[in-house]
């Protein structure tokens, strides 16, 4: 779009994923050279992942909503192949985990988890009653809180009873709503090199390049098994649902989803990025409206890996022999336990406690493991999430394309 001033003329004229290029780098030089005006442009971070996370809620309630009172028959969502490739992922990328560490065994220093005030659940099924309880969580709280278990419940049935009455202009006026929060989510998105660029250079200023060295180990196996999963399973499960070159589509979502999702750090947050890629690669609406929510809410393929790697780290610390049955039994384990992981920076981690009880770890270790999952945070949750967030809208694509080859 042109406008009278030249500078914003010479801004559009430049691609988001240039310009979000431009900001990585100028946060970079900025958080090192100059760390106070690192930390004060941090504030730039701080507005656009509020802003994201603000609007989040609303644009998913309202997307359901218009998505589901416009079907008509014969006009299919298409949502059961994508929860299919959700799970498929989740559980591949655990299993993955498993044997990176039982190839590459890795010893921790277990650090202090004083600082941690929050408390894990206690097994699998506090995770899966904590997901029912949120289905049927007052829809207020639901989008106040962002619990997109209870936005999709809700939004489901309301727009149900929209649609089953006949009434034109209640479901225009849901549309032409859908459409406003939508043009509003675009404006949010146009900040984000401003954004990238002031978390970048704050996350610089505040922990420099030395902090990570001595879990430098740990962290190779966490990010070698989440490369692995994002540039060789994922490529070769799409391929099985579009029979034709994975990587343009797989390579196109890591860096319009991946890239902010790594700064964001948060899969709720980037639900709007994904959402606009759907719709810039020709995806059905009535589709990517619901497999992308319910995406950052169980697709968790990064999380399991943490989940696994941190609690065979803490195994391998103590002596503790595993054997592979065992670790078969994590990774379904890890699997159910991810699909319940908060879809906020550091949600994974809490679920780590719940893993190492199948070693009979106890609590107070375990948490002094997920004490070192914040230590290392900086690089791996970010790339945990990069990985879950881009691949919602990887998935939702291949099966979409799919559905159109067949």
């Amino acid at each position: 779009m042109s406008s009278e001033n030249p500078l914003l003329n010479a801004v559009n004229s430049v691609s988001l994923v240039k310009q979000i290029a431009i900001g990585l780098v100028l946060g970079i030089i900025v958080g090192w050279i100059a760390p106070n005006a690192g930390l004060a442009v941090g504030l730039l971070g701080n507005l656009f992942v509020g802003a994201l996370k603000a609007v989040a809620p609303v644009l998913v309630f309202i997307l359901v909503v218009s998505a589901i009172s416009q079907h008509r028959k014969g006009n299919e969502a298409y949502i059961k192949p994508i929860i299919g490739l959700y799970l498929i992922g989740t559980f591949v990328s655990a299993l993955v985990a498993v044997l990176a560490s039982m190839m590459f065994p890795t010893h921790i220093i277990l650090s202090s988890a004083s600082d941690i005030s929050t408390m894990p659940p206690s097994g699998i099924v506090e995770v899966l009653k904590t997901l029912l309880m949120n289905l049927v969580a007052n829809p207020v709280n639901a989008v106040a809180n962002a619990n997109y278990i209870g936005i999709l419940a809700w939004g489901l049935v309301l727009g149900f009873a929209i649609r089953n009455h006949d009434s034109a202009t209640t479901r225009q006026v849901v549309a032409d709503l859908a459409d406003a929060i939508s043009t509003v989510v675009k404006w949010v998105i146009k900040f984000a090199p401003l954004g990238i660029f002031g978390l970048v250079a704050s996350t610089v200023a505040e922990t420099g390049f030395d902090a990570l060295a001595s879990y430098a180990q740990l962290l190779a196996v966490l990010l070698g098994c989440m490369l692995f999963i994002a540039l060789v399973v994922n490529p070769l499960i799409v391929w099985w649902k579009i029979r034709r070159n994975p990587y343009p589509l797989v390579l196109t979502c890591l860096r319009e989803s991946g890239v902010t999702a790594f700064f964001t750090r948060s899969s709720a947050a980037n639900i709007p990025v994904n959402m606009a890629l759907a719709k810039k690669l020709g995806l059905h609406e009535d589709t990517y409206s619901i497999s992308i929510p319910l995406g950052a809410t169980i697709n968790m393929g990064g999380a399991a890996i943490t989940i696994t790697v941190l609690s065979l780290a803490a195994a391998h610390t103590l002596g503790i022999q595993i054997d592979f049955l065992t670790a078969l039994l994590l990774s379904l384990v890890a699997t159910a336990g991810a699909c319940g992981a908060s879809g906020v920076a550091g949600g994974s981690l809490l679920l780590i406690p719940m893993a190492c009880a199948l070693f009979g770890i106890s609590n107070d270790v375990a948490m002094q493991v997920v004490a070192v999952g914040f230590i290392i945070g900086v690089l791996q949750d970010s790339a945990e999430t990069a990985l879950n967030s881009s691949t919602d809208v990887l998935f939702t694509a291949a099966a979409d394309m799919g559905r159109n080859r067949e």
